[in-house]
């Protein structure tokens, strides 16, 4: 809730800066970028991006499949999950298109999701953030950089630069200009997502269901804040302007047949029952799998629901039972393997796991939990193998495979190795004094020239971080 209002008022904040500035106009394309990139060392320094294989696939293989119908852009387009439970989704500069797990929980179908996408979509191609900057007013993009960033995950930490945005925007709520500029510009991404829709094979009455449900969420408890707080103002004007475009509307006679991704449901489920607020969640589902018990998605959301309450009895009886509904499906094995190590059932969770580490999407995390299987059951040169090949291919997605390798490096004695997979393991987790302990010690007697450099590369990075701190 307060991470929702502090990332609302900070986005009017920046307009209301950038409003400040005449002429309005877009930054160059490499102004754009370096900001960009400042903005994103930030966020993902912060942690607030969940790299869940499942969802991340779905909303990549929606938001390509409505990128290949667009003419050439000129930045490289990216999907992010946002760790949040917030109705929400934004644009920020240089087409980095940010979904928060909230949306997902209140939407029900993959064309709502895509209609949704497509109006980030639609704010980023048309440049909406560039051209509310004035560059001439920004001594350097690292402080307007960390100003976004602090919007978003300040209100996680209770403080910081979004606290200080707040208080900037009583100053800013008497701009009663900008408000027709920013609904304008939604107006102009609502547009854009309509063309964007046409011959993607999804259905654009998706984009009128999502911003109906948007307006019933009534941003969480915020309906009665005006619309030049929101991040997506003037949604009800929004909602009828569609409407009447879409009542005449009829599907093109050549479209595009959209992608196989997984069900929508068992995405929404999945997320639900790892990452979602338990006792809303499990209440949720617990009340609508009363009208439709023999729901896969459901079942396989209260899997995950029990497994958090460490009930891994029912955890397993709930997934076993979305099995046999839908046979062989690899994210339902792969959590099942997951709970068999918490039970302590090493040999079944290897067992499945073995199943679907070949999985080209769950492949790498059914490996990752393989690996805690082996290790558990004293198989470490093979957990290692597996460890090793999951933070080749994905680092910043497994953190914890870094303790396990110190844990591994610890029995074979070599303690140099133990304390370098320490150190990185503490700098992902942000434990940066643990961190700088555990990679002194390993420059003082790591031998490989290679890991050595890293650790002191990886120590001098965390030193700058502590000094900004100060």
């Amino acid at each position: 809730m307060k991470f929702a209002k502090r990332f609302l008022f900070g986005c009017f904040i920046l307009i209301f800066i950038c409003s400040t500035c005449a002429p309005v106009s877009a930054i160059s394309i490499l102004e754009e970028q370096k900001l960009s990139k400042e903005f994103m060392e930030m966020m993902k320094s912060q942690r607030v991006i969940l790299h869940d294989p499942i969802a991340m696939h779905m909303i990549n293989t929606v938001g390509y499949h409505i990128l290949s119908g667009l003419p050439f852009q000129p930045f490289d387009f990216t999907f992010y999950l946002v760790n949040d439970d917030s109705f929400n989704a934004f644009a920020s500069p240089a087409a980095n298109i940010f979904i928060y797990k909230g949306l997902l929980f209140a939407l029900d179908t993959i064309d709502e999701l895509a209609g949704i996408m497509a109006h980030e979509m639609g704010h980023a191609v048309n440049r909406h953030v560039s051209q509310s900057i004035d560059r001439s007013k920004w001594v350097n993009y690292g402080s307007m950089a960390g100003m976004l960033a602090g919007i978003l995950v300040g209100a996680a930490g209770g403080g910081g630069e979004a606290a200080s945005a707040l208080t900037m925007g009583s100053a800013a709520a008497g701009q009663s200009a900008m408000l027709a500029f920013t609904r304008e510009n939604e107006t102009e991404a609502d547009q854009n997502a309509f063309m964007f829709l046409k011959e993607t094979g999804y259905s654009p009455q998706g984009l009128l269901s999502g911003l109906t449900k948007m307006r019933a969420a009534d941003y969480h408890g915020m309906e009665g804040v005006p619309d030049y707080f929101k991040t997506h103002p003037g949604t009800g004007n929004r909602i009828i302007h569609l409407a009447g475009i879409l009542e005449n509307y009829t599907p093109a006679k050549k479209i595009k047949t959209p992608p196989k991704t997984f069900d929508f449901s068992m995405v929404k489920y999945r997320l639900m029952g790892l990452y979602g607020n338990l006792d809303t969640s499990f209440n949720r589902v617990a009340t609508q799998l009363q009208s439709e018990p023999e729901n896969p998605a459901l079942l396989y959301g209260m899997g995950l629901l029990y497994a958090r309450k460490n009930q891994r009895d029912l955890a397993i009886s709930y997934l076993k039972k979305a099995l046999s509904i839908r046979l062989f499906e690899p994210m339902i094995l792969m959590e099942l393997g997951r709970i068999y190590i918490d039970d302590g059932k090493l040999e079944t969770a290897i067992s499945v796991l073995q199943g679907v580490k070949e999985d080209p999407i769950m492949g790498l995390w059914a490996r990752y939990y393989l690996a805690i299987a082996q290790l558990e059951s004293g198989e470490t040169l093979s957990a290692e193998k597996n460890l090793k090949q999951v933070l080749d291919e994905r680092p910043e997605a497994f953190p914890r495979a870094y303790y396990h390798l110190a844990d591994i490096m610890s029995q074979e004695k070599n303690d140099p190795m133990s304390h370098y997979y320490l150190g990185v393991y503490y700098s992902e987790s942000m434990d940066l004094k643990n961190a700088v302990l555990q990679l002194k010690r390993a420059i003082d007697s790591l031998e490989d020239p290679k890991t050595k450099e890293d650790a002191k590369k990886r120590l001098d990075q965390i030193s700058g971080q502590l000094k900004a701190k100060r």
